[in-house]
């Protein structure tokens, strides 16, 4: 019993050196042991002036965006007529007779080219065209050209450029040029024109009056001998172009078909 009494007393002595930091602070008199905490006042009159001043940088960018589009409008747009220059502007019977020079240039050349004429062939119609379809253009108004013709079964000496060269070069020298557009059409000898001209005339009901008077094929008719081809080979060297000479005992040229070994169908284009 009298060692748990000298436990006890030796238990319940303090020591000094560690709790006596505590006790000066809570036996401070007059100080609290809470924190204070400072919290900022919110100052309206700042965030509405950051507002505005925001809101003045967005308009003054926005305005220098128009500025910048109306120096373009301006570099784009074109400058106004002065009073001087607007008494420039032709009145209208200025207009008519600018008018009337156009239509009498275009009149001065239509009568130009019907002064074209294609010698010997003034009782037949001669359309000049390719039968080629390397130009689509080409070809499809040469096809409809031929087309539009045969649908009047009128007799027509179609001549095509492409399976002989001699037709070019006649072309060309009746035309008197060298770049030469196809079809050509030339109507009891004199120049008519082109595809354009051919389906407007065509469509205008001119054209039929024209081919009054030309002989015409029977209701489907197709040449036997060439089938509306034209050509056929040559009778002569059999298409090769050559021919043997007996007296000199060598191979010539022959003198009767084109480039190409073909000749005119004698039944259809005699």
């Amino acid at each position: 019993m009298a060692c748990q009494d000298e436990d006890f007393e030796f238990s319940g002595k303090s020591n000094p050196t560690i709790f006596s930091r505590s006790l000066t602070i809570d036996s401070a008199p007059g100080k609290s042991t809470k924190k204070s905490y400072n919290y900022p006042s919110l100052d309206r009159s700042e965030s509405v002036k950051k507002f505005y001043s925001s809101f003045e940088s967005v308009t003054s960018f926005g305005n220098s965006i128009k500025g910048k589009v109306k120096k373009l409008c301006t570099l784009f747009e074109s400058p106004k007529l002065s009073s001087s220059e607007s008494n420039d502007v032709p009145s209208p019977s200025k207009l008519k007779s600018l008018r009337s020079i156009g239509s009498e240039s275009r009149a001065d050349s239509v009568t130009n080219k019907s002064s074209i004429r294609l010698p010997g062939t003034e009782d037949r119609i001669v359309i000049y065209h390719t039968t080629l379809r390397g130009i689509r253009r080409t070809y499809e108004d040469c096809y409809a050209v031929r087309l539009i013709f045969r649908g009047f079964r009128v007799i027509v000496d179609e001549r095509d450029i492409s399976m002989d060269a001699n037709f070019r070069k006649e072309l060309q020298g009746v035309l008197g040029e060298k770049a030469v557009s196809l079809p050509q059409v030339f109507i009891g000898g004199k120049y008519i024109g082109g595809a354009d001209v051919i389906k407007q005339l065509h469509e205008v009901g001119e054209l039929a009056k024209m081919l009054k008077g030309f002989p015409v094929w029977d209701f489907g008719h197709v040449c036997e001998s060439c089938g509306d081809v034209r050509f056929v080979p040559c009778g002569t060297c059999n298409g090769s172009r050559k021919v043997f000479d007996e007296d000199e005992e060598q191979l010539k040229r022959c003198l009767d078909c084109n480039e190409n070994g073909l000749i005119r169908c004698p039944n259809c284009c005699s």
